[in-house]
C-alpha cells in the first residue's frame, strides 16, 4: 500500500476497534463522531462532518470501504501524489456530508462511513482509467467508467425514491459529485497542459498497452547503465511492480523509453 492508503486503513480500523470493543464507551464515541444532517448538530458537533468518515456500523461496512480503498487507492495516489490524494478522499467525504444534509427528509439519523470518501477514490480512478476492467464478485468484468455510471444511477433511484435501507445515499452521491468535481479542478488549474496530459495520458491508451510496456521495460538491461540512470530504472520498475504501469508520469514513461531503444 502507499503511504496514505496506509494511513487511512490504519485509522479507520483504529476507530472502528475502539468503537465496536470498548462498550459503553464506544457507543458514546461513536455517537459523538457521527454526522447528523441538521444546522443544530452541526453546530453542537462541528467535528462530525470529518469524523463520521471513520466510524462504520459493522464489520461489513468496513471492511468492504476498506477493501475499495485497499484496490484503487494505492495506483491513484502513486498518480496523483500524496497531498493531491489525500485532498480528493476528504473532499469527496465533505461532499458526501452535504448533500446528506442539502436532502435531510424525516426524522433526524446518525450517517456513519468512509463510503462518500471511497466513492470519490472509485470516480477518480474511473476518470484516469475509464476502460480499466473491474471484476465483480471476483468473476464478472466490467469496465470502471460503466460500474461508476451504473452504481451513480442506482445512488440516485434510491436516494430520490426514498429507499428506506438504512443506506445513505446521498452521502454516496456527494462521495461521486465530490470526486469530479475535485479532478476537474486539478484540470482546469494545472499551470501547465503538460499535467494535463500526464494525468489523463492512461485514459486515451488502449487495453493490453501497459502489459506490453511492462514487459519491454522489464527487459532493460542494467549493467551497462550509468549509475544514475540505473537506479532510476530500478525505481521506476520497483513502482511498476507495487503500483502498475498506469502509476507511471509521461516523463517517467519516456524515460524508460530512451534505454528500450538502444
Amino acid at each position: 500500500m502507499t503511504r496514505w492508503v496506509k494511513n487511512l486503513v490504519i485509522a479507520n480500523m483504529a476507530v472502528f476497534f475502539l468503537t465496536a470493543f470498548s462498550g459503553p464507551v464506544g457507543s458514546v464515541l461513536s455517537a459523538q463522531m457521527a454526522f447528523v444532517p441538521r444546522p443544530l448538530a452541526i453546530l453542537t458537533h462541528p467535528w462530525t462532518p470529518i469524523t463520521y468518515m471513520f466510524v462504520h456500523a459493522g464489520f461489513s461496512h468496513i471492511f468492504f470501504n476498506m477493501l475499495v480503498l485497499f484496490f484503487f487507492g494505492p495506483r491513484l495516489e502513486a498518480k496523483l501524489g500524496g497531498s493531491k490524494f489525500v485532498r480528493l478522499y476528504f473532499i469527496s467525504g465533505l461532499m458526501g456530508a452535504a448533500l446528506s444534509m442539502l436532502f435531510a427528509i424525516g426524522p433526524p439519523i446518525r450517517i456513519v462511513g468512509a463510503s462518500g470518501a471511497v466513492y470519490g477514490v472509485l470516480l477518480a480512478f474511473a476518470m484516469l482509467w475509464p476502460r480499466d476492467a473491474i471484476y465483480i464478485w471476483g468473476v464478472v468484468p466490467i469496465q470502471a467508467r460503466w460500474l461508476v455510471g451504473v452504481m451513480t444511477a442506482i445512488t440516485v433511484y434510491n436516494g430520490f425514491g426514498g429507499a428506506q435501507d438504512g443506506v445513505a445515499h446521498f452521502a454516496h452521491l456527494g462521495g461521486f459529485l465530490g470526486g469530479y468535481l475535485y479532478m476537474r479542478h486539478l484540470e482546469r488549474n494545472a499551470p501547465h497542459r503538460k499535467f494535463k496530459d500526464r494525468m489523463y495520458a492512461d485514459a486515451k491508451r488502449k487495453p493490453g498497452m501497459d502489459g506490453r510496456d511492462a514487459e519491454r521495460w522489464g527487459r532493460i538491461q542494467l549493467d551497462g547503465l550509468h549509475e544514475v540512470n540505473r537506479d532510476e530504472v530500478e525505481r521506476l520498475q520497483t513502482k511498476i511492480k507495487e503500483v502498475g504501469v498506469a502509476s507511471l508520469a509521461l516523463d517517467e514513461r519516456a524515460f524508460l523509453n530512451r534505454f528500450t531503444r538502444q
